[in-house]
């Protein structure tokens, strides 16, 4: 009992009641969603793998807008970023159909990825260095990232045919769990690594709570601005690599469209504030899986996919609601007026 006491007032509550609830209407009204079997190449296959697979780029992702929340401000480039890096991988790797890359994996890989980082650098110069508004800042991308990856691609869907580009996205022959949910692995290690044992989350924190007392505090405001963008395009890029892998290609129109809506809405739902401050790196975690449980929950009823964003648009109202000072003051006077009723009961009992 006192564990879900301490819980119901954690930052996870939230997360966890909305994921809770999801689980328990696929218990209840979707046949089989919980069956995980084996395939015969060792692999494993069932919707609660398929919502982890999937979920992959999305945690990715949201690990970024998280620090960027934090610091008070928003990335809505990350999606378009995520087109422009599957286009700078597949542009290096080429679309010969007989599976020899034009250039070394590798190098492509490090292309991929340093394409998200140089839109870093770019959405943290004008962020940091500049004082432009974040939201206006990721604006500039968000609209012409996609035209990148186009004039990157000239204006095709490049298909990769070398295998190995597949694993990125499926998996390692040998190793039963997808290679993005490895990757996704280690980039919530690599996050928690430098939130525990670096200064660096205290810094964020403080740069969101505010940014004129922490400059007179000694930290370096624009240092910390400019790193939390760079590491949101490293995020970006990485997972621009698995979207393009999912398909074997480049398509700058669909790859990581509305991911960034997505990212948002995950960090938000993981309990961090838009105001900045205190951030929660298990609240972001379950907040991306808890969206991809609602779009596979959504597919496995039959809703299509051009009404998926009306549902999602109920969840970010809910939570904007659950997240208010007014809903939680309200919440605090009902918590006290019953308090109050139960202790008066107790005196006349």
């Amino acid at each position: 009992m006192d564990m879900l006491k301490k819980l119901s007032h954690s930052s996870l509550a939230l997360p966890l009641a909305a994921l809770a609830l999801l689980l328990l209407f696929n218990a209840l009204f979707v046949d089989d969603f919980f069956k995980i079997e084996v395939m015969e190449n060792g692999n494993l296959y069932g919707r609660p793998i398929d919502i982890l697979y999937r979920a992959s780029s999305l945690i990715i992702l949201a690990l970024g807008m998280t620090f960027v929340i934090a610091t008070g401000g928003v990335d809505i480039s990350v999606g378009a970023v995520c087109a422009i890096s599957a286009a700078s991988c597949c542009v290096m790797l080429g679309g010969d159909i007989s599976g020899i890359p034009e250039h070394p994996f590798v190098l492509a890989i490090l292309c991929g990825i340093g394409a998200g980082v140089l839109a870093g650098i770019w959405n943290g110069t004008l962020v940091a260095k500049f004082k432009i508004q974040a939201m206006v800042a990721t604006l500039i991308l968000l609209t012409a990232g996609r035209g990148i990856a186009q004039l990157l691609t000239d204006g095709q869907i490049i298909t990769v045919y070398y295998k190995p580009f597949s694993y990125i996205g499926g998996n390692i022959p040998g190793i039963p769990l997808p290679t993005a949910l490895l990757i996704a692995l280690c980039m919530v290690s690599l996050v928690i690594w430098l939130d525990r044992k670096t200064s660096l989350g205290l810094m964020i924190q403080s740069v969101g709570i505010n940014q004129t007392a922490s400059k007179y505090a000694g930290i370096n405001v624009t240092l910390v601005l400019f790193c939390v963008y760079i590491f949101s395009g490293f995020c970006a890029g990485t997972a621009g690599l698995i979207e393009g892998s999912f398909i074997r290609a480049a398509d700058a129109n669909n790859c990581g469209l509305n991911m960034e809506m997505d990212a948002i809405l995950a960090v938000t739902l993981g309990g961090t504030l838009m105001i900045g401050g205190k951030y929660y790196i298990g609240g972001t975690i379950i907040g991306a899986i808890t969206i991809q449980t609602l779009t596979t929950t959504m597919y496995a009823v039959g809703v299509s996919s051009d009404r998926l964003p009306a549902v999602k648009a109920v969840v970010i109202l809910l939570i904007i609601v659950i997240q208010s000072e007014k809903f939680k003051q309200m919440y605090r006077n009902y918590r006290l007026k019953q308090g109050s009723s139960a202790a008066k009961e107790a005196e006349h009992a």
